[in-house]
């Protein structure tokens, strides 16, 4: 027996209880690593929040609540209010889901049901992988220089013929609005729901489907009655996700908004969000606005929050459904 193999306690003399003290004191200090790293990640985040509302006190202190309800902002007389940057933000954010809930759904079917051979969802589920990648600002010229010249006749079109609709009226549109911006977080967050519906969809047990198939149901009767209420939990959590990703999107909203002040209730018009806000101010703001900037951070991190919560309550009612 060499010394090596006796070091690792390989000899058959070495007692057994010497054996497992050197795996029980590995499963123990990999336990200890992961808590302090989670207790590390927690203190980062407690510590961001604590920083960021210290920052946003004076705002807090002069504006009030009022800040969430006004919609002036004016730098010269001090006077501040997000509440147009807070209805731009939820709008874009739920019309993205719109955008990029059938398709995630859609595509995420399409990957995992072979419809297709695998030499041609390969390359799609790599494709799907890439737009994650592609920086935030690329897509925001990729707006900007394709896709508002593309569907600046179809929106014309919606307007002329749908304008009496508050959501598609106002005048012709020209160039940035907030459904641009909406076109664009739906494909940013596609990815989001896709992956993680995908995954779910792929766990599932093949009994269901067998089963069904086995009772006389069609594949599209399969898909839509057994196999995504069963994973309608990983399905409402890819969403929920997805959504929050969109509401902290801060290039493309600043690129392709309009970063207009005003609440217009045209998807079609101009806007801005929270993010385009704090982006485009951030680097000539004085004290007290980069206070409302900050205040305005703390509003979007509540808003996040509230996503997160709801989304947790909506999975679980889903769970308990399942089980």
């Amino acid at each position: 027996m060499t010394s090596a193999a006796r070091d690792y306690d390989l000899s058959p003399d070495v007692p057994i209880e010497k054996k497992m003290d050197v795996p029980r004191a590995l499963d123990v200090g990999f336990v200890r690593l992961t808590l302090v790293l989670a207790g590390f990640a927690g203190i980062i985040l407690i510590w961001v929040i604590v920083q960021t509302t210290e920052a946003a006190l004076p705002a807090m202190q002069q504006f009030g609540l009022g800040f969430l309800v006004t919609s002036r902002w004016n730098p010269v007389e001090n006077i501040y209010g997000v509440l147009p940057q807070i209805y731009g933000s939820l709008m874009t954010s739920l019309v993205a889901l719109i955008f990029a809930i059938p398709l995630g759904i859609g595509t995420a079917i399409f990957l995992t049901e072979d419809f297709a051979p695998k030499w041609i969802t390969a390359p799609i589920a790599f494709a799907i992988e890439l737009i994650v990648a592609i920086p935030s600002v690329v897509l925001g010229l990729w707006g900007i220089f394709v896709l508002i010249p593309a569907v600046r006749p179809i929106f014309r079109a919606i307007n002329q013929t749908l304008g009496w609709i508050p959501l598609f009226g106002g005048p012709a549109p020209r160039g940035p609005s907030l459904l641009i911006v909406a076109m664009v977080l739906g494909i940013m967050i596609s990815p989001i729901i896709i992956s993680i519906t995908r995954s779910t969809l792929e766990s599932l047990p093949r009994s269901l489907k067998d089963g069904a198939l086995a009772l006389g149901a069609t594949r599209w009767e399969t898909i839509l009655t057994v196999l995504i209420p069963a994973g309608l939990s990983g399905i409402v959590s890819s969403i929920m996700l997805a959504l929050g990703r969109a509401l902290g999107e801060t290039m493309v909203a600043a690129m392709i908004s309009g970063n207009a002040n005003r609440i217009n209730i045209s998807l079609m018009q101009p806007g801005s969000t929270i993010t385009a806000l704090i982006a485009s101010q951030f680097g000539e703001a004085g004290r007290l606005q980069v206070s409302a900037l900050m205040y305005a951070g703390v509003v979007l991190m509540v808003l996040t929050l509230l996503v997160n919560v709801m989304a947790e309550i909506i999975i679980r009612k889903f769970q308990n459904l399942e089980q």
